[in-house]
């Protein structure tokens, strides 16, 4: 059989794994990528000797007591990494300086929850419970469910009936309801911190349940280096990567998607194209929103978007030895930060990665929910775009100070990325970090589409196609993707493990 081509936009996570899945398939693929460098969202940046961990802060799939670890091994991402899986989840500090610690163990937090707001056991009883249920939870990953059959969703029902449950119970419950079931005042407070349009109740309950089997570990090394190890196992398989390399158009031939022009004006033929790429740039520039319908236009102007954030980064001469890693302080008045009210600070203490700073110094990150429009207007004005961000980097260092007195000395490095540094480098839509939200408009049955109406040989992959996002999420879609093709062109869909 005549080995098929494959052009693939975008080498994020969602493109290397298309990619490495198609080599194993026998395809024939080239990936083009905007950046120079790989990982799209997933990337971290050097700032003098500090590394700047840019994305993840924990990793489904870290453990094979985890459906997902095959599919990072598939990848080539974990084979020798060190993971680290903390004892704490984050640590949220109430006004009068009483913390609630979200521990990674179920039953420890419930201990520890029970010892805070004893008054309220029902409540944590049901939440505890809940969690529990998603602990024991390990979701099949291994076959598309464009390619399922109703053989496939049945033993998938079974499997997860009481998970189904307590999707069905808490999906519309939001930390704030959550918080108002408890007659503890500390309870009611600090649950109500952290931000409540990125951490749902269901979500925490999710990230409860793979902590808790200790299959959520942090990559030592960060993001960057998560994602070099994807590249050199699809540049191994011999697939083809072009840096520097933005596509401005897909071509089409009689409804058919047959290959790219860049930017540059050159163009590359293939017999399918897969974009990885933002959704919102992929359907209305590359396309010219010629293959839309009502449907694919309404994730557009109806969805909710996963809003986009301001990070602040430091570098500071200090261990922060034996210290939390991840603490939630509140902020009282809550202070106007990047065009959105902040009622709390959180930062992330990178003292467990030694490879993000020099001996006895520390990488630090704050990741503000922001406005994109305030971001976008500013970004007009050079000058005061770079004041502005200047003056949150001096806002963080203050605030921060507080907290750790002698901190704001110590800095020696500082960096704001804000959504329109996301949207210049990724070309994620209004600088969202992870794509759509996952909300209750789209919990399953809901699913998104990864074709596109009346356009053949054409698919899409990645977090514009997979509500909620993340690496998990995305290295699936690319998989998957590779499966449709598979079974398209009849032939078996193979992996295989280095």
């Amino acid at each position: 059989m005549e080995q098929k081509s494959i052009i693939i936009i975008g080498a994020g996570i969602a493109g290397l794994s298309a990619g490495c899945y198609g080599q194993m398939n026998n395809y024939r693929t080239q990936i083009f990528e905007m950046h120079d460098s790989p990982g799209g969202v997933c990337t971290s940046w050097k700032r003098g000797e500090y590394t700047i961990n840019g994305c993840i802060g924990w990793l489904v799939g870290s453990s094979p007591n985890s459906n997902y670890f095959r599919i990072w091994q598939e990848l080539g991402a974990v084979q020798g990494r060190k993971m680290i899986n903390h004892e704490e989840f984050i640590r949220v500090v109430g006004k009068d300086g009483k913390a609630f610690i979200v521990y990674c163990d179920i039953n420890r937090l419930e201990q520890h929850m029970k010892e805070l707001a004893p008054q309220d056991a029902d409540v944590i009883d049901e939440f505890i419970n809940a969690a529990r249920i998603c602990a024991k939870f390990n979701p099949p990953v291994d076959k598309a469910p464009e390619v399922s059959g109703l053989l496939d969703l049945l033993r998938f029902l079974i499997h997860a009936r009481a998970f189904l449950r307590v999707v069905s119970k808490w999906k519309s419950v939001s930390l704030q309801d959550f918080a108002k079931r408890f007659s503890s005042p500390f309870m009611r407070q600090v649950l109500q911190l952290p931000s409540s349009d990125v951490l749902s109740v269901l979500g925490m309950l999710g990230m409860l349940g793979w902590f808790h089997r200790k299959a959520a570990g942090y990559p030592v090394g960060g993001s960057l280096e998560f994602a070099g190890a994807i590249e050199r196992r699809y540049l191994d398989l011999g697939g083809e990567i072009r840096y520097r390399s933005p596509v401005a158009e897909i071509l089409i031939e009689n409804d058919r998607a047959v290959g790219v022009r860049l930017r540059d004006g050159t163009t590359h033929r293939s017999d399918i194209v897969i974009s990885a790429a933002d959704g919102h740039t992929t359907i209305f520039d590359m396309l010219g929103r010629k293959y839309i319908d009502e449907e694919i236009r309404g994730y557009y102007t109806d969805l909710p978007l996963f809003p986009p954030l301001t990070h602040v980064a430091l570098g500071v001469a200090r261990s922060f030895a034996g210290l939390p890693h991840s603490v939630v302080y509140p902020l009282d008045p809550p202070m106007a930060i990047g065009g959105r009210e902040q009622k709390s600070l959180s930062v992330e203490i990178y003292n467990f990665d030694p490879t993000l700073a020099p001996p006895n110094k520390t990488a630090l990150r704050v990741m503000l929910p922001s406005d994109y429009a305030y971001w976008k207007e500013l970004r007009q004005d050079l000058e005061r775009y770079k004041a502005e961000k200047k003056k949150i980097a001096d806002m963080v260092i203050a605030l921060l100070d507080e907290h750790y007195p002698g901190l704001a000395g110590q800095v020696e490095m500082w960096d704001v990325a804000t959504p329109i540094t996301w949207e210049r480098y990724t070309g994620n839509w209004k600088g969202s970090y992870e794509g759509w939200l996952f909300s209750e408009k789209t919990m399953p049955p809901f699913r998104m589409r990864k074709t596109l109406p009346g356009l053949a040989s054409f698919y899409m992959a990645g977090q514009w196609v997979e509500p909620g996002g993340g690496l998990p999420a995305v290295a699936v879609s690319g998989r998957n993707v590779i499966q449709i093709i598979c079974k398209q062109d009849k032939k078996r869909f193979v992996t295989k493990i280095p």
